[in-house]
């Protein structure tokens, strides 16, 4: 069983958004880490740009498949995870430490479309 985190909310394309303040730390959950296998390249946006809820922001790509990222939040990107250039294979290690965009929220609310841990483990079996 993929691990799940309280306090992180979900999306239906399995990222996660932790927030922290006006911030939120957007990665792939656990399930998709598992699903994908070695992940081998992590596509990432640029400091600056714009993400846009249930808009793709880049792609995952492991030795099976290549996967959208898809952006469960609106925001402006503050920061990557420049360690995902050098190393993608941190995704398999911990997916949920090493999350691959930071974006300033522009809208809050967004999060309420969003499932809890309890409603993402039931919507993974």
């Amino acid at each position: 069983m993929a691990k799940i985190i309280e306090g992180l909310f979900y999306s239906e394309s399995h990222e996660f958004v932790r927030v922290e303040g006006e911030y939120g730390y957007i990665g792939i959950t656990d399930y998709a880490q598992h699903a994908l296998g070695n992940v081998v390249y992590v596509d990432m946006p640029e400091t600056d740009d714009e993400v846009e809820a249930g808009e793709e922001f880049g792609a995952v790509e492991s030795v099976k498949a290549a996967s959208d990222l898809i952006s469960p939040v609106s925001g402006v990107v503050v920061e990557v995870n420049d360690a995902l250039d050098d190393e993608p294979e941190l995704l398999n290690k911990d997916a949920f430490e090493n999350w691959i965009i930071k974006v300033e929220l522009t809208d809050k609310t967004e999060l309420d479309k969003l499932m809890d841990a309890k409603a993402y483990e039931a919507y993974c079996k």
